[in-house]
């Protein structure tokens, strides 16, 4: 069966002159080695949102391409879109809760949970089936994620970043209750991408009863205002 996922373009068009022929070549050579390089299966593909840990204010749309390593890791790489211009703006590393308890307590800080991105419907996988978005979201309950964004080029919702990747690496952080994530962001998001938050939220309301208390929930929560919590998110 065919599904087409909605494009979703950058938000930013990088700075710089347009490609010159020479690179034609260069990607004609690019073809060959793309069923055996290192990009070859990263194929699970999800959308979410992120703020920067310890400023609310910065948020953005984040589209993961992951690579399943084992059941207690993924790799992904993220863009600010899903088009072939979309832009790379960092990294992400999940890993299942009984691999994040083996992480030194130090170590920990930089890991941020999963549970309400997948409780609350926001995190999404377009073009996948209900039934299969639902296991893999089920694989993803208690685990975390280290993310670092590179590159803030901005929002969706007329909002541009910056043309080039400028300053230090941003640590990223979850979302953990309702309200934290500004609505026109996430509006913009879901109606260009058609999603539904609310019916995948009802969809997955049976894996609260999979949720462990998850170290992190609460480390950004006093900088927010006017927030609910979800049922089956609480921290450890």
């Amino acid at each position: 069966m065919n599904v087409t996922i909605p494009s979703r373009p950058a938000p930013r068009r990088p700075a710089g002159e347009d490609k010159s022929g020479w690179l034609a070549v260069l990607e004609q050579g690019a073809n060959v080695l793309q069923q055996t390089g290192p990009m070859s299966g990263f194929d699970v593909y999800v959308v979410g949102l992120h703020c920067a840990k310890d400023h609310p204010d910065m948020q953005m749309e984040a589209h993961h391409y992951c690579r399943v390593v084992n059941d207690d890791l993924l790799q992904c790489v993220l863009f600010d879109g899903n088009t072939a211009h979309a832009n790379l703006i960092g990294i992400e590393y999940i890993v299942s809760e009984r691999m994040f308890d083996t992480l030194p307590e130090a170590e920990r800080e930089y890991w941020h949970p999963h549970n309400y991105e997948i409780l609350s419907g926001q995190l999404a996988a377009p073009g996948l089936p209900a039934v299969a978005e639902k296991a893999l979201m089920k694989q993803l309950m208690n685990s975390y994620g280290k993310t670092w964004h590179t590159w803030h080029t901005g929002r969706h919702d007329n909002r541009p970043g910056d043309a080039l990747p400028m300053g230090e690496a941003m640590l990223m952080w979850s979302f953990n209750r309702d309200g934290e994530a500004d609505e026109a962001l996430h509006l913009n998001r879901d109606e260009a991408m058609r999603l539904d938050t609310m019916a995948k939220r009802d969809h997955r309301h049976d894996l609260v009863e999979l949720a462990h208390p998850q170290h992190g929930v609460d480390d950004m929560r006093d900088q927010f205002t006017g927030t609910t919590p979800v049922e089956g998110v609480v921290n450890a």
